[in-house]
């Protein structure tokens, strides 16, 4: 999956479809841009659904909380 974009002169990038197709990107879906040395990662920005049950199985005995501060 390689391909190219232009930035515009409105700094505008438009996501070739062969890429929004493979990755199933929808019109109106949010994202986040995080810097990468000098790229830039662009993610998703998972819906309240998909984060349901991720630390599940999370391991809480070494939580720290701010009863322990000073």
């Amino acid at each position: 999956m390689s391909a190219t974009a232009t930035l515009s002169s409105k700094y505008q990038i438009s996501i070739p479809k062969s890429v929004r197709e493979e990755l199933h990107w929808q019109s109106g879906q949010q994202f986040v841009f995080i810097p990468k040395g000098k790229g830039v990662l662009l993610m998703p920005v998972p819906s309240f659904e998909q984060l349901k049950g991720l630390a599940t199985n999370a391991d809480a005995s070494g939580y720290r909380d701010r009863g322990d501060r000073f």
